[in-house]
């Protein structure tokens, strides 16, 4: 089994990138959703989100501070998740919620999303308390 990787995104190429996979319902629908799902982490109030493209394809983004986040999940568990973590729970809860949206194209992306960013978070050291954030 290959391992997934990240890349972190150049400023320059982040609005390219995420043009090509999303079109224009990234800025309208998926990154506020992102933003608005981080709200689940008490200590999360803000700021910069960095932007990662994985090997397989997919993309998550996460915000950029070095810090830890306690979460109360919808589904009633409590997680605490550094930063990437946190962006890529978020990402997940998003392309979920999105995939049922009926916009052609950009619901089977959420979907198609989903399962490429799940691959590399099953790769990740917390991923056990990503697990239990999203189940």
């Amino acid at each position: 089994m290959c391992s997934i990787s990240s890349v972190l995104l150049p400023e320059e190429n982040r609005i390219n990138h995420t043009a090509d996979l999303f079109g224009i319902q990234f800025p309208l629908k998926l990154e506020p959703t992102i933003f608005d799902t981080a709200s689940m982490a008490t200590e999360y109030n803000g700021g910069y989100w960095e932007f990662y493209a994985l090997s397989n394809g997919g993309f998550y983004m996460a915000p950029s501070i070095e810090t830890r986040f306690h979460l109360s999940c919808p589904n009633g568990n409590d997680v605490e998740l550094s930063a990437d973590a946190l962006g890529i729970v978020c990402c997940l809860y998003a392309y979920s919620l999105l995939s049922f949206e009926r916009i052609s194209g950009f619901s089977e992306a959420c979907a198609e999303h989903f399962h490429l960013l799940r691959g590399f978070m099953l790769e990740h050291d917390e991923a056990g308390a990503m697990l239990r954030a999203i189940d």
